[in-house]
């Protein structure tokens, strides 16, 4: 995974749950994590790291592990709209940007970083207000996705209705209806 990934993880528990909480959670399993915890934003780690670290702030704080991965994925896009703010520009509403990732956003992506293992989005605009996104990937973040979805929607002011399935030929598929109300 990119490392912009894990430090924006990083940032997001030191601001919702403390600094001595983001120490304790790294020390809990630093001996585990091949990069012993130090992250930076061009680096590349394995997601089993992230996994490491969310289940140790999970077992921290009495949080679901799933909710603490959505969380994240609402901050994530946050965090994404201030450092790549070209992305958005031109675009007014959740749906449309949500077609581009794939296209557009993870395009660029693979052009700074060829070796980045993203997943892949397939979208059918079924209605000017109902998006199908699927999600493929071999890593188990469908949940940072449904998190990433909930962002863009808060972003751009948009009520949205999110339905989830598993993609039926993947471990870690998802598809996606989501509908703007």
């Amino acid at each position: 995974m990119l490392g912009v990934v894990f430090t924006e993880f990083t940032d997001m528990v030191e601001q919702a749950f403390g600094a001595e909480t983001l120490d304790e959670m790294i020390g809990g399993v630093e001996s585990r994590l091949e990069s012993g915890g130090a992250y930076t934003a061009v680096g590349t780690y394995h997601h089993n790291e992230m996994v490491l670290l969310v289940s140790q702030l999970a077992k921290q704080t009495g949080r679901d592990i799933d909710e603490l991965v959505e969380l994240f994925g609402q901050h994530l896009f946050g965090r994404f709209v201030v450092r790549y703010p070209v992305f958005f520009e031109g675009i007014d509403h959740a749906l449309d940007f949500l077609e581009t990732v794939e296209g557009h956003i993870h395009f660029e992506v693979r052009k700074l970083y060829p070796a980045a293992e993203l997943p892949t989005f397939v979208c059918d605009r079924k209605a000017p207000q109902l998006l199908v996104m699927e999600y493929h990937s071999t890593r188990p973040f469908a949940t940072l996705c449904r998190g990433l979805i909930k962002g863009c929607a808060q972003h751009f002011g948009a009520q949205l209705e999110i339905d989830e399935s598993p993609l039926a030929d993947e471990a870690s598929g998802m598809c996606f209806t989501i509908r703007i109300i």
